[in-house]
């Protein structure tokens, strides 16, 4: 699809080229050109020079979602040097572990952005103050964006995970990876310069990112909408005639609570994607019934790899567990325990082989040769030097050669002699109607092993008596929680998928 690669950055430079005057991005009431964007971007570059910012050093961002974000991760890119978005609901102390482990140059954020801290960000990067113009030196014109250049394996950008369950690693994410991302992506969603793409998710979150991205590869429109409220996002989703919508889990359960959502179909509406997390089934009907006119991709993907698989929309009404085939470009790999390829019907461990496969954890070596290993079933001709990601999840092939994903091998639920998967419990709190959300986790019991317990938001009609007879009733007794609490609402992550050690935490409300 695209003739030319190298710098991440020509997306962006050949976008303005040929679509100079078409919206770019759309942020509220400020509409953002792609001539402008490019120029904002220039003028970022031609900052990191005057920072004397080299190819490979690090600059992070702490901006808000949006065109100046935008801006200034494109002209990070051509400046050659290495993006770092930092998520803007992080407090001090994560943004100060990501600023330091990049070892980031410079900090380009707002004075407004800082004010919100609890405390002052104590770094030795040099914290760089812009705004939403083109930050060059007063008096200049910004130049043209011209990226420097960069070939296949160049670093590009660290994806720091959410860090639910610690402080978070940097993905070290390559120009390669990133064409080889928007180049599967916006083939299987056939993606068109028409298009009104929804951002909804951080640029911080690999997903997030890749909707910037694909809409600036096809010459699309990016239509930003930073309100968390279910309502609003709707509003914006009609008023904006945003045709693509992507999201995750949590968020498709909110916006089924909108009524408008779920009983008015949405005219410009033509796709619906989803990946950080399995939609529940019931909820997967739920969307289709609300929004029949557009299609909906079922997506499986690991920041190491950005994204793996995608179920045929032809067939999500039949098979709403299913998390599809490899995308283009990629082979996914099912291995047992001896790292041999599963038999037929077996379940494995899901390995991910591709262009997408990423360089490895910045500054981890130890933790990059546990999850980017050598394929121990590479065809005949591949050097021994290719890696593969060792994903860590659990899935079944069926016959149709669609993947079902079964859960993380570390989060299956040990009790009473059995391993549960807590997305089968999952499922079935969903089917009973009674919850809106819900998450399971286990506690440490000396006689089980673990205690499955389960977390939900009963909906609007639910009832936490009805919802414990429809358990005993669907589920073994093995597989049944040991305690259902019930909460006003979920704790996520900065990527906005559920934290279960989060929700865990809270004091119970009751059982």
């Amino acid at each position: 699809m695209f003739s030319v690669q190298g710098n991440a950055a020509n997306l962006l430079r050949y976008a303005a080229e040929q679509r100079p005057d078409h919206a770019a991005v759309l942020e509220g009431p400020r509409v953002e050109s792609y001539a402008e964007l490019a120029d904002t971007a220039a003028g970022v570059a031609a900052l990191c020079a005057e920072l004397d910012i080299a190819s490979g050093d690090r600059v992070a961002v702490l901006l808000p979602r949006g065109a100046t974000a935008a801006a200034a991760y494109f002209g990070i890119l051509a400046a050659g040097a290495v993006a770092v978005h930092v998520n803007e609901s992080l407090r001090p102390r994560q943004i100060e572990h990501i600023l330091e482990h990049s070892g980031a140059r410079a900090l380009l954020t707002t004075e407004q952005m800082l004010a919100r801290q609890p405390r002052p960000v104590t770094c030795a990067a040099r914290i760089v103050h812009i705004e939403a113009s083109t930050p060059t030196s007063a008096g200049q014109a910004a130049p043209a964006l011209t990226p420097r250049r960069r070939v296949r394996d160049d670093l590009a950008q660290l994806v720091y995970t959410s860090g639910s369950t610690g402080l978070p690693k940097g993905v070290a994410i390559s120009h390669g990876n990133l064409w080889a991302g928007v180049e599967a992506v916006t083939s299987y969603l056939g993606l068109e310069a028409e298009d009104r793409v929804a951002s909804l998710l951080p640029f911080s979150f690999d997903y997030g990112l890749n909707q910037l991205l694909t809409s600036v590869a096809v010459g699309a429109t990016l239509v930003v909408e930073r309100s968390s409220v279910p309502q609003r996002i709707v509003a914006t989703l009609l008023e904006q005639s945003v045709t693509v919508l992507p999201a995750v889990p949590p968020l498709w359960l909110q916006l089924l609570s909108v009524e408008a959502f779920r009983t008015s179909r949405l005219p410009s509406l033509r796709a619906m994607t989803n990946t950080g997390g399995a939609i529940p089934p019931t909820a997967v009907r739920e969307l289709r019934r609300a929004q029949p006119q557009a299609l909906l991709f079922l997506m499986y993907g690991l920041t190491e790899a950005f994204r793996s698989t995608c179920l045929d929309p032809a067939r999500v009404d039949s098979k709403p567990d299913s998390i599809g085939q490899a995308i283009p470009g990629a082979e996914i790999l099912l291995l047992n325990p001896d790292g041999r390829p599963c038999a037929p019907g077996e379940t494995g461990e899901l390995v991910h082989r591709g262009p997408t496969v990423a360089l490895g954890y910045w500054d981890d070596p130890g933790a990059t040769a546990a999850r980017f290993r050598a394929n121990p079933a590479r065809p005949a001709g591949v050097p021994d030097s290719e890696r593969v990601v060792f994903s860590g999840d659990l899935v079944h092939r069926d016959e149709d050669g669609d993947l079902q994903f079964l859960g993380r091998e570390d989060a299956l639920i040990k009790t009473l002699g059995y391993r549960v998967s807590p997305d089968e419990v999952v499922d079935v709190l969903h089917q009973s109607g009674e919850v809106r959300e819900a998450v399971v986790g286990a506690e440490p019991d000396p006689t089980r092993g673990s205690r499955i317990v389960a977390y939900v938001v009963l909906s609007d009609d639910g009832d936490i008596d009805r919802l414990k007879g429809f358990v005993a009733r669907e589920l073994p007794r093995y597989m049944q929680p040991a305690t259902i609490e019930t909460r006003a609402s979920l704790e996520r992550t900065s990527s906005g998928k559920f934290d279960v050690a989060a929700i865990a935490a809270v004091d119970h409300d009751s059982r």
